[in-house]
């Protein structure tokens, strides 16, 4: 795989869409500088999520180039009965449907994840994802986006007010492809399920605008509601934000790096084909308390 050089020190930033998402041509990221990671940084705040092809990173190189983003967070398993973590890499995820000796190498498998941000259910959740492809299926396994400050702008007036200063509980029961962590009971009224509780308007800590952080539809609650007012509420936010005119859908090459950010994106998977294999390596950057918007 041949990587595109930038020229002089400076990238090349080609939007994908109108709703969000670029290209970056910055060169091989294993030479990164301070000038190129400046101008990289610019891109992803203006398009939320960015787009690097053709790279070759083993899983040091890839956690050293998460680094320039931020202190990486330690990485959890996402599936229950998963292979026990590489110790030498703590801050490393797989993101896979492989099984290897009855045990499943990575998370999330081969189904379709919902709409979702990433760790919502931590008091203080991620501030953004690193994703490489490793091993890719001939087809299936695309990675949608929305972009939340769009969504946001959106919503009419009045619904814009009803949310403002509302909460809601994410719950952690459950890992993002459905299964009941250990621990914890499924049957749980969610008035009173464990989770933390975050601002429906989150401000964003570094380019002060705000976006709608909804984290995962099921099992969410909007506190202070009945349980019937709350379901209603979520469905039309969820409704807004999940609109075709917010999204952009990636397809996967082998080298790919995309980093997206948690506080203002949601993203999703498409399904897989189980009888093909997908490794993807992950890491994410430690975010800071959730900050209410307007």
């Amino acid at each position: 795989m041949s990587i595109n050089q930038n020229t002089a020190g400076s990238i090349v930033v080609t939007p994908v869409c109108d709703a969000i998402g670029a290209d970056v041509i910055c060169g091989d990221v294993k030479k990164m500088t301070a000038t190129v990671f400046h101008q990289l940084q610019q891109a992803f705040h203006q398009y939320l999520v960015i787009r690097i092809r053709g790279q070759q990173l083993n899983i040091e190189q890839l956690l050293n180039f998460g680094r320039w983003f931020g202190t990486l967070s330690r990485g959890a398993p996402v599936h229950i009965g998963q292979k026990p973590r590489d110790e030498q890499y703590p801050e490393l995820a797989i993101i896979s449907n492989v099984i290897e000796n009855g045990l499943a190498i990575g998370g999330l498998g081969d189904g379709e994840p919902v709409w979702h941000t990433d760790s919502s259910f931590n008091d203080i959740p991620p501030s953004l994802s690193v994703l490489y492809s490793v091993e890719i299926p001939p087809a299936g396994g695309d990675t949608g986006f929305a972009n939340m400050y769009t969504a946001l702008d959106a919503l009419p007036k009045a619904l814009r007010n009803e949310i403002g200063g509302r909460t809601i509980k994410h719950d952690k029961r459950f890992t993002s492809g459905g299964q009941l962590r250990p621990g914890f009971q499924a049957d749980q009224d969610l008035q009173d399920s464990p989770g933390p509780s975050h601002p429906i308007i989150r401000k964003h800590p570094d380019t002060g605008r705000d976006a709608l952080y909804l984290g995962r539809r099921p099992y969410a609650y909007v506190n202070g509601l009945s349980l019937t007012d709350s379901e209603a509420l979520l469905d039309t936010l969820w409704s807004y934000a999940t609109r075709e005119e917010f999204t952009w859908h990636h397809q996967w090459r082998l080298g790919d790096i995309l980093i997206w950010d948690n506080r203002c994106t949601m993203h999703r998977r498409d399904a897989i084909d189980p009888q093909t294999r997908r490794i993807m390596h992950r890491t994410q950057c430690h975010g800071t308390a959730v900050i209410s918007g307007m």
